[in-house]
């Protein structure tokens, strides 16, 4: 059975299954829940999958190193991606996804980073030159996305 944390709960101090962290679209709540997808079709895996998306989220927190809440959100999200196994960042349609860029750029050399940005997300060809540069391995929709997590957990 899939377990399923999302920020504030704290991470485990060690993992005892593989961990796949959702990053990707979220843009303050406006993006497709496409994490809610992935952890439904996942929910047989024996795994551990860290979704960012805050279910108690407040657009009006100060987004600054200051605001113990919003710097406890970036925290958890750096603590998750650095001890995740795999990746996932979706870079959904008609969305900009600021941070997803950066995580992407942070996690570039990693590889642990499996990506899914289909036509329509605003900076497509940058993504997709720095998953070449990098050999990251695309795919190019949702579902196509969902079929590689559950083939990399299936192998693993």
């Amino acid at each position: 059975m899939a377990v399923v944390l999302k920020p504030p709960t704290a991470l485990p101090a060690t993992k005892t299954m593989p961990t796949i962290f959702l990053a990707g679209s979220i843009d303050m709540g406006s993006a497709i829940d496409w994490q809610a997808e992935i952890e439904r079709q996942l929910v047989n895996a024996n795994l551990l999958l860290l979704n960012p998306r805050r279910a108690a989220w407040d657009s009006s927190w100060a987004q600054t190193i200051e605001n113990p809440l919003f710097r406890g959100q970036v925290e958890w999200e750096l603590d998750g991606l650095a001890c995740a196994d795999l990746i996932v960042i979706y870079f959904a349609p008609q969305t900009q996804a600021p941070i997803s860029l950066l995580e992407l750029g942070l996690f570039a050399s990693s590889g642990k980073v499996l990506v899914c940005c289909p036509e329509g997300f605003w900076r497509k060809g940058n993504v997709d030159i720095i998953c070449a540069r990098y050999q990251i391995p695309q795919v190019a929709s949702l579902d196509e996305l969902i079929q590689a997590c559950k083939r990399l957990v299936i192998t693993e």
